[in-house]
């Protein structure tokens, strides 16, 4: 399936059919459909049907790709931390943050066997930031010699962190934003109510407008968003202990973060703002008393923080530590 912002860059791609790559990696923001457009690109390589405009959907490949069970195709993401336990206990357990070594070399196997039906074998990597250092280097043999008729699609919303060598070895598509207009009239199609406003704060992305707009998480994040407009009031220990007994995960509060500090920087700059519009008087207000290399060194602190946010070790005191560094980034500039 296509959204319908990927038309253009799917006719392009089409173009370019007969001189694939063996490895292509798909690039973008997160929430624009990279995932949605691989496994579009992967059945269409599977399809047996005569046209390759599109997967027929009709065909026997077509109908094993849509039930999961084409055996020509592997898809790797982090798995869960415990594969080898009953489904009902693994249910508990959170996904792991990294695809491993193991799931690569199960892979290795996969790509040097026969095709089942005489054609290509397809494998599709994602997030692909997520191969830890052991796994991507395991990867890259293959990538570096790759046996006849194995194409490799790799989807990141990170591209630079992914080791030289890999990305050295894939050609790099780059899906843009869709325009606006497409973006909203999508999401009105969704039924989602106040759609510009979440478009926003989801940086453009229809996606990930549509994920955010979860009533409790609105909640939270409106609420958390109050609290950083008074910085002078803000109990960063009360507001830890409330974001930890709410179950906010810190990637999600780390990004609300960002974004805001983003705003309040834009604002100083572009006298305009990006990801919250509905907060334009109280991030105003903020902005006219900052010290701009401060807040910047925060931003830093809040974007390293970010890379963790996976799997902290105790979350109420991330919470913590960057709402006391908030509040010192934010003090007023002293005059005279």
């Amino acid at each position: 399936m296509l959204y319908p912002w990927q038309h253009a860059a799917w006719q392009a791609l089409l173009e370019q059919r007969e001189r694939l790559p063996h490895a292509l990696l798909l690039t973008g923001e997160p929430g624009i459909g990279k995932l949605a457009f691989g496994r579009h690109l992967a059945q269409s390589l599977l399809c047996e049907a005569a046209s390759a405009t599109k997967p027929c959907g009709e065909c026997d490949a077509c109908r094993w790709f849509l039930a999961g069970n084409h055996p020509d195709f592997r898809e790797l993401a982090p798995a869960s931390e415990d594969e080898g336990e009953e489904e009902e206990s693994r249910a508990k357990k959170k996904p792991s943050a990294w695809i491993t070594i193991d799931q690569v070399r199960e892979l290795n196997d996969f790509v040097h066997l026969t095709a089942h039906r005489a054609g290509r074998r397809v494998t599709l990597v994602q997030p692909a930031e997520t191969l830890n250092l052991a796994s991507a280097n395991a990867l890259l043999k293959t990538l570096e010699e790759p046996p006849e008729g194995a194409l490799f699609i790799l989807v990141s919303h990170q591209w630079r962190r992914l080791l030289p060598t890999i990305r050295s070895r894939c050609r790099r598509l780059a899906l843009p934003l869709p325009e606006r207009a497409a973006a909203l009239e999508w999401l009105a199609q969704q039924g989602l109510a106040d759609a510009e406003a979440h478009l926003a704060e989801a940086g453009g992305a229809p996606l990930a407008a549509l994920e955010r707009a979860d009533a409790a998480v609105l909640a939270a994040r409106r609420a958390f968003l109050a609290e950083l407009a008074e910085p002078r009031r803000l109990d960063p220990l009360a507001l830890a202990e409330r974001l930890d007994k709410q179950k906010i995960e810190v990637a999600r509060v780390t990004d609300w973060l960002a974004r805001w500090l983003h705003d309040l920087a834009r604002l100083g700059l572009a006298d305009s703002v990006r990801y919250y519009p509905d907060q334009t008087d109280r991030l105003a207000a903020l902005a006219r008393a900052l010290d701009p290399v401060r807040l910047m060194r925060y931003h830093d602190a809040v974007i390293e923080a970010k890379k963790f946010a996976g799997h902290p070790l105790n979350a109420r005191l991330v919470y913590e530590q960057l709402l006391f560094g908030y509040q010192q980034a934010l003090r007023p500039v002293q005059k005279g």
